[in-house]
């Protein structure tokens, strides 16, 4: 079992900046691939940004590159998702994952954390 806790979220007016924090608990994290996920108000959760477990690739979903950076701490057993130059449409609930590389891609295992509201304002 992995555990996972996020914080950092809040309120930003647009073109702000955030930085969210998952700190993992349970078995090895540096086993992990690590990701995040959002979820907006009455759509599905989509896939936002993932990192290897060396940190040596990382992933994101198109309309938040160049702006999203995904980082992991081993030793801290903690993963970052630093948010610049946000967006309204970036406002949703954001939730880190604990998973494994796939075919160039990442693919989530069950393990959640509750999630961190980010609310980005116009």
């Amino acid at each position: 079992q992995v555990q996972l806790v996020e914080s950092g979220g809040g309120l930003v007016q647009a073109g702000g900046s955030l930085r969210l924090s998952c700190a993992a608990s349970g078995r090895t994290f540096s086993n992990y691939a690590m990701g995040w996920f959002r979820q907006a108000p009455g759509k599905e959760r989509e896939f936002v940004a993932a990192i290897t477990w060396s940190g040596g690739n990382t992933y994101y979903l198109d309309s938040v590159k160049g702006r999203f950076t995904i980082s992991r701490d081993n030793a801290k057993n903690t993963v970052y998702l630093q948010m610049n130059s946000l967006k309204p449409e970036d406002t949703a609930v954001y939730y880190c994952n604990a998973g494994h590389p796939v075919s160039g891609s990442y693919a989530p295992y069950n393990y959640w954390g509750q999630g961190t509201q980010v609310t980005v304002s116009s």
